[in-house]
């Protein structure tokens, strides 16, 4: 236990004297420490800085976000990517404002759209101040290379595992200033490649320092096998607006507004296509149609397609395929 505390005091004091100021860290307010959380994931906090700084300039509380028209929200969330991500914000921030408050529990948080166990322990942690630690990238590396231990961190048992002990660390302090030590600690010294260990606040006690092999941990994650799709969207244009449907049937990209078309899996690359694309573990190829007999069949079901002004088809559908498709033909 003594260790331990040594251990956690080392790690705050490392904190206090090297955090970077991050626009986010300068306020206790769940909404912004929220928004920050979600723009996180994925990006790194480097170039998230600006779209936080835009995005809580425009819609400065949950109440806005809430009432925005959901092509401001897109417009806001342009160049992040992962728009699921946008979408399930403002979904979230409708049932805060039906609430009536902030949800200020993990327990609560991880019910809103979008929340998973790490952000909902985040924002419960940082906000609230819930003694409950978090889970991510960073403190999965810290804590393997801490322990060398070879968790399969991509299980659900393995997350458990190191779930326990961040909630353990997070007994000894305030888990506000905790995680985010823990947190900055894998971002700046802990790092994936070429970790600077001589200047960790826990090298003395870091096993897989004692190893010489810190980048041995954590264990890689199996590689998921690659997908090969092929995509035959059908571009249709019509004084100006182009049609877009949501009964989309393939793995990626699904329940949006996409263009029309049919997608095949494959065994191998097609040997005709007029781009690729890819999303996750997607490889998609991409052979455009411009069919206009297929108007009719396509808008008989009007709750399924939509058609949209060129020009403001990036706020309805804020897909990079799509945008490629269209700027093809």
């Amino acid at each position: 236990m003594m260790e331990l505390q040594k251990q956690v005091d080392s790690l705050l004091s490392w904190y206090q004297e090297n955090k970077r100021p991050l626009p986010w860290r300068q306020s206790r307010d769940p909404y912004k420490i929220w928004i920050s959380e979600i723009m996180l994931q994925q990006t790194t906090s480097k170039a998230v800085i600006p779209f936080f700084e835009r995005f809580i300039r425009e819609l400065p509380t949950v109440e806005d976000l809430a009432k925005a028209p959901q092509e401001k929200v897109y417009e806001l969330w342009a160049g992040l990517g992962y728009y699921s991500r946008a979408r399930n914000l403002q979904k979230a921030a409708k049932e805060i404002v039906k609430l009536g408050e902030f949800p200020d529990s993990f327990e609560e948080l991880i019910k809103l759209p979008g929340l998973g166990p790490y952000t909902a322990r985040s924002v419960a942690s940082i906000a609230f101040h819930q003694p409950v630690g978090v889970v991510d990238g960073n403190t999965i590396r810290v804590f393997s290379r801490l322990y060398a231990e070879p968790w399969h961190w991509w299980t659900p048992a393995g997350r458990n595992s190191i779930q326990e002990i961040a909630d353990h660390w997070a007994s000894f302090a305030d888990a506000a200033e905790l995680n985010q030590a823990l947190m900055e600690l894998g971002a700046s010294i802990c790092r994936p490649k070429s970790p600077t260990c001589l200047l960790c606040p826990l090298q003395a006690d870091c096993q897989a320092n004692r190893q010489h092999a810190p980048e041995a941990y954590p264990s890689a994650k199996p590689k998921r096998e690659r997908e090969v799709w092929h995509w035959s969207p059908i571009v249709l244009q019509d004084q100006g607006k182009v049609l877009l449907v949501k009964d989309h049937s393939a793995p990626f990209l699904k329940n949006q507004w996409l263009l029309p078309g049919e997608a095949k899996l494959l065994k191998k690359k097609p040997l005709n296509y007029d781009f690729k694309h890819s999303i996750t573990h997607h490889d998609i190829y991409v052979t455009l149609n411009t069919d206009s007999s297929q108007v009719d069949h396509l808008s008989r079901k009007p709750e399924n397609a939509l058609w949209v002004q060129k020009s403001k088809v990036n706020t309805v559908a804020p897909v990079s395929l799509i945008k490629k498709a269209l700027s093809f033909v």
